[in-house]
């Protein structure tokens, strides 16, 4: 099958693999008929993921169709639609009942898939512990409306659920990419009073207008004097951080107004500085850390009820066979592009 592979840094490559098989009772393998590419697959081509394992076939968001499980899974069956999972997780240790998947102390646990073991920008993948990690896509959902569940939208519902967000909130999201804009549709779900969408991108800007009018757009460089007219306190009740940048990150708690939630969402190619007597006396709390996936089925509930739709991301659609040509337009921001889908050859 192709699959398409970490080689080194900086060299992903199209490559024959053999078909996975199982390996675990708790194993299942997924047909892929859709998995798109993400940023944190840059991050990997970039070597900022030192955890990546070079061989590795990359992609960590699909939807696909079962074709076999292990014996002791339970939750799907052969021929279910599924969405996977970007979080590996037991269900069973400390940080799993906890919810706290990313951080599952199984060898596997975490962000494994596309990643330290074999993902989905492939034609078959294997999952472990499926009963975790595959949520059944409902029959009124399409592939599409689910691809992002696993990943980027899982990302968006679970920093919403942790930034505390109430009705009477001022949020700014710093960030309209992927992420950013799944970020904007699950703060949308907690209503607040003020949403504030902060992108440099000007095409991207345009996006979030045409599509969320309700939205205020800013740049960067008119964000602190945006924030500062909307909100009642100073700053901005919560900031999401979804782009992640040495100078997204600094503007992010200079928005912030006092005792503010600020969540970074954001995976960096490089530390940052958390410059503490700069910030001394705003009383700030920082929410961080990778996405705890395990919102899957309630995600797929609110699609099938029309409350999330993430239909207009997908701005171009690839065979697998051209995915080479797909990461190029999609490293470089070419033709307007948001998201791209690849699909089954």
């Amino acid at each position: 099958m192709l699959a398409y592979t970490y080689i080194e840094k900086g060299k992903f490559e199209l490559i024959e693999k053999e078909r996975p098989v199982l390996l675990d009772p708790k194993d299942a393998i997924v047909k892929v008929t859709m998995s798109s590419i993400c940023t944190s697959d840059l991050h990997i081509k970039h070597g900022s993921v030192p955890r990546a394992v070079p061989g590795i076939t990359v992609g960590h968001e699909m939807v696909g169709s079962v074709m076999e499980t292990g014996s002791e899974v339970s939750k799907v069956k052969v021929g279910d639609r599924v969405t996977v999972n970007v979080e590996t997780y037991c269900g069973e240790c400390f940080f799993c009942k906890n919810g706290y998947v990313n951080n599952c102390t199984d060898p596997n646990g975490g962000w494994a898939l596309g990643c330290r073991i074999d993902g989905g920008q492939t034609e078959y993948v294997r999952v472990p512990y499926a009963d975790q990690g595959l949520d059944k896509i409902p029959d009124s959902v399409t592939d599409e409306q689910a691809l992002f569940t696993g990943d980027v939208l899982a990302t968006g519902f679970w920093a919403a659920r942790i930034s505390e967000i109430k009705e009477e909130d001022t949020v700014l999201i710093i960030g309209a990419g992927p992420t950013g804009i799944c970020t904007l549709l699950c703060v949308m779900l907690k209503n607040p009073k003020n949403i504030i969408i902060c992108e440099k991108d000007e095409t991207r800007q345009e996006f979030v207008k045409n599509h969320y009018p309700n939205v205020i757009v800013t740049s960067p460089e008119g964000c602190m004097d945006t924030v500062m007219k909307v909100s009642e306190h100073g700053g901005a009740d919560v900031v999401l951080e979804v782009a992640g940048s040495k100078d997204s990150f600094e503007l992010a708690w200079k928005t912030a107004r006092p005792n503010a939630i600020v969540t970074v969402v954001a995976l960096y190619d490089e530390p940052q500085i958390l410059p503490l007597p700069d910030m001394y006396g705003k009383n700030l709390t920082f929410k961080t850390g990778g996405v705890d996936g395990c919102d899957c089925a309630e995600i797929l509930s609110l699609i099938e009820a029309g409350k999330i739709d993430t239909s207009p991301l997908i701005t171009h659609t690839y065979p697998l066979s051209r995915i080479e040509e797909a990461y190029q337009i999609f490293e470089n921001k070419e033709d307007n592009v948001i998201k791209i889908a690849i699909v089954a050859d």
